[in-house]
C-alpha cells in the first residue's frame, strides 16, 4: 500500500484545524478588543476635546463680556491673545468668528492672518451662530489623509440669550489610530507566535491520534497477508483506546475464521481429491469453476483445459437440452463418453447450489464411471437369458418326445427305447447345468471352501491326462512335454482336477481327425505355467476373451450337440482365480487353441526345510 505523505495524512488536517480555530478566536477577540478600544479611544478623545473647547469658549465668554476702556485692548486683539496662548498639541486649527460670521481671530494649520476680517461661510460655523449647537465629525484631510475630528462651538453670553461668537476647530486624531495600529501590530505577533506554539503542539497532539491510526493501518496491512500474530497496542482508555482493544478483538476473530475456512477448505480438498466420484462445479451460467483429479481422469481432460468452458459442451449433453437451466429438471442421466478403444459410460447427478437468498447460483455435477455395473447388468441380462435358452431347450426336447409317448408310441418297442433315451439324456444336461449353475453361485458369493493341500503337479497332471487317454479316440494323439523336476503347488486338487477336466474335454471334442493334443507344465518366474493345444478350428481373435464368459459358445449349434452346458471355463475360471492364478486363452482360425492358466509355486526353501 502507498505510503501517505505528511500533506496527505491526517496530522497535517488536524494542526491545520487546530490553527484554523485558533485564528478564528483571535480574530474574533481582536475585532472585538480593537473596535471597542477605538470606539474607547475616540469616546475619550472626543470628550478631551470638548472639555478643552469649554474651556476655551469660557475664556471667551468672559473676554466678550469685559468691559473696556479706551486705553484697554480691543476685544479682536484679547480674542487673539487668548487664541495664541491656547496651547494644545491635538488640536491644530482654530478660528472665532463673530455673530456677524467674520474671522475676529485664526490660529494654526493653513489659517493666517489675513483671513482676520474675512467672512466665512463654513456650515458648520453658520449652524453654530444660528442654532447654538452643532455636531462634529470625523473628516479626512484631502491632501495627508489624516483623519480629523472637526466641529464649530458657540460662544454664548451668560445668560444664554445671545451668542456672541463661534469657535471652529480641527483635531488631529493621527495619534489614536496610531496606537490602533501598534495594538494590531502587537496582536499579529502574538498571533504568529500563538499559531506557531499551536503548529508545534498541534502535530504533537495530533501524532497522539495518528500513530495508533498508524498502528491499526500497519497491522490491517499484516492482516491482508494472512498473518494474525500482531496486535496492536493500546495507548489509552479513550476512543481510540477502545478502537484498538475492538481492532485487537477483529484480529483474533479473524485468526479464527481464517482458521476454521482453512480447516473447512483443506477437508473439501481433501474430500474432493480421495473422492471415487468426480465432482465438477459450475457458475450459474454453466461455465466450469471446480473440478477434481477423479472427473479429469473420467473425461479426459485437465481442469486447465475446460476452465471456463460450458458443461454441456464438456460433457457432449448438446443433443440432450439447449441450456444449462434444463439440468434442474433433468437430475441424473447416464453419458456415453466410448472411444473406439474402450467403453465409458458414465452417470452425471446434477444438482443445484443455491446462495443465501435462496437464488441459483451454480451446479454441482458428480460424475460416476458405470461401465462396469452396466457391464454386470447387461451379463446378467444375458446370463437370465442364455439359462432361459438353455433349459428351454431340453425341455421343449423332453415335451416333445412325451407327447410322442403319450400318444402311443410307448407301446412302439423300438421307437419307445429310443425315445426314453433321448429324454434322459436331456434330463442329465439339465441336470449338468443346474450343477454348475449352483457351483457358480456359491463361487459369487464366497460359499465355497477350498480343501488345499499340497500336491506335486507333474504327477497329477499325468495321472489326470492317463485318465483321459485311457478312453481317447484313436485317432486323435496326446503329447507330454512335462517338467522332470517336482514342481510342488498348494491347491484344492479336486477343484484343479475339475478345471483339467473341463479343458481337456473341450480340447477332445473340438479336436478333428488326427489332430494332436499338447500337454505342458513348467516352472516360470515362481509360478506354475501350464498350458494344453488342441489342433482344431480355432476361434476369431475378438472372440477369445470371451470364452470365460458364462454360456458363451463360439459355435452354438456344435457345443450344444456335444452336450455342453457353456459354463465349465467360466466355472474354470472361477476356480483359477481363488487360487491366486490366471487362466487366459490364445487362438487362431484353423489353427487351433491353447488355453494357458498359472498356479503359485511353493517356495523351494520352505520345501525342503520340511
Amino acid at each position: 500500500m502507498k505510503k501517505v505523505g505528511f500533506f496527505q495524512s491526517v496530522r497535517l488536517k488536524l494542526t491545520l484545524v487546530y490553527i484554523l480555530l485558533l485564528l478564528l478566536g483571535i480574530q474574533v477577540i481582536g475585532s472585538y478588543f480593537v473596535g471597542k478600544l477605538e470606539d474607547q479611544l475616540e469616546a475619550n478623545f472626543e470628550e478631551s476635546i470638548e472639555g478643552r473647547m469649554r474651556s476655551l469658549t469660557y475664556s471667551l465668554q468672559n473676554t466678550f463680556e469685559t468691559e473696556r476702556g479706551e486705553s484697554d485692548p480691543s476685544l479682536q486683539s484679547d480674542v487673539q491673545s487668548l487664541i495664541n496662548d491656547f496651547d494644545e498639541n491635538d488640536i491644530h486649527k482654530l478660528q472665532v468668528v463673530n455673530s456677524s460670521s467674520r474671522i475676529i481671530a485664526t490660529d494654526g494649520g493653513d489659517f493666517t492672518y489675513s483671513d482676520v476680517g474675512k467672512k466665512t461661510n463654513d456650515a458648520k460655523v453658520l449652524r453654530a451662530l444660528i442654532y447654538g449647537n452643532t455636531d462634529p465629525e470625523i473628516m479626512q484631510h484631502p491632501v495627508s489623509g489624516d483623519r480629523l475630528w472637526v466641529g464649530a462651538i458657540p460662544v454664548t453670553a451668560s445668560n444664554g440669550d445671545e451668542i456672541y461668537a463661534a469657535v471652529y476647530f480641527e483635531a488631529d486624531m493621527s495619534n489614536i489610530y496610531n496606537q490602533l495600529q501598534e495594538i494590531n501590530s502587537i496582536f499579529a505577533q502574538g498571533t504568529l507566535l500563538a499559531i506557531t506554539v499551536t503548529a508545534l503542539l498541534g502535530i504533537l497532539m495530533a501524532r497522539t491520534i495518528t500513530k495508533p491510526l498508524s498502528e491499526m493501518r500497519r497491522q490491517a496491512q499484516i492482516m491482508a497477508t494472512g498473518d494474525f500474530s500482531q496486535k496492536v497496542t493500546v495507548h489509552g482508555n479513550d476512543e481510540i483506546g477502545q478502537l484498538g482493544v475492538t481492532f485487537n478483538d477483529l484480529n483474533d476473530k479473524l485468526k479464527l475464521s481464517q482458521a476454521t475456512t482453512e480447516g473447512e477448505r483443506r477437508k473439501l480438498s481433501s474430500v474432493l481429491s480421495n473422492m471415487s466420484d468426480g465432482v465438477i462445479a459450475t457458475d450459474r451460467l454453466g461455465a466450469i469453476t471446480l473440478m477434481n483429479a477423479p472427473a479429469s481422469k473420467l473425461i479426459g481432460q485437465s481442469f486447465e483445459e475446460v476452465q471456463g468452458q460450458s458443461l454441456i459442451d464438456i460433457l457432449d449433453l448438446t443433443d440432450q437440452m439447449n441450456e444449462i437451466s434444463e439440468i434442474e429438471t433433468v437430475g441424473s442421466m447416464i453419458i456415453d463418453l466410448s472411444s473406439d478403444d474402450q467403453q465409458l459410460l458414465i452417470k452425471a447427478n446434477f444438482s443445484v447450489v443455491e446462495d443465501e437468498n435462496e437464488e441459483m447460483n451454480g451446479f454441482i455435477t458428480v460424475l460416476s464411471d458405470v461401465t462396469e455395473q452396466e457391464r454386470v447388468a447387461e451379463e446378467r441380462r444375458e446370463f437370465v437369458s442364455n439359462v432361459s435358452h438353455e433349459l428351454r431347450t431340453p425341455l421343449t426336447t423332453m415335451r416333445s418326445y412325451l407327447e410322442a409317448l403319450t400318444d402311443g408310441a410307448w407301446e412302439d418297442k423300438e421307437i419307445a427305447p429310443q425315445f426314453l433315451g433321448v429324454a434322459q439324456n436331456e434330463t442329465d444336461r439339465m441336470i449338468r447345468l443346474v450343477n454348475d449353475l449352483l457351483q457358480l453361485s456359491k463361487m459369487d458369493r464366497k460359499d465355497t471352501g477350498l480343501f488345499k493341500e499340497k500336491v506335486e503337479f507333474v504327477g497329477h497332471f499325468h495321472h489326470v491326462i492317463d485318465r483321459f487317454d485311457m478312453h481317447r479316440h484313436e485317432n486323435i494323439t496326446f503329447k507330454r512335454e512335462l517338467s522332470e523336476q517336482e514342481l510342488f503347488v498348494w491347491i484344492d486338487k479336486d477343484k484343479i482336477t475339475q478345471v483339467l477336466d473341463n479343458i481337456i474335454s473341450n480340447a477332445v471334442k473340438y479336436s478333428p481327425e488326427g489332430g494332436t493334443i499338447t500337454f505342458r507344465a513348467e516352472s516360470k518366474k515362481k509360478q506354475l505355467l501350464v498350458s494344453i493345444s488342441d489342433q482344431g478350428l480355432g476361434m476369431p481373435s475378438n472372440t477369445v476373451d470371451k470364452i470365460f464368459d458364462r454360456f458363451y459358445r463360439v459355435d452354438k449349434a456344435r457345443s450344444r450337440e456335444m452336450g455342453g452346458t457353456g459354463l465349465g471355463l467360466a466355472i474354470s475360471r472361477e476356480i483359477i482365480e481363488a487360487h491366486h492364478g490366471q487362466i487366459w486363452a490364445h487362438s487362431k482360425e484353423g489353427k487351433g487353441t491353447t488355453i494357458f492358466f498359472t498356479l503359485p509355486l511353493i517356495n523351494q526353501k520352505r520345501r525342503k526345510r520340511k
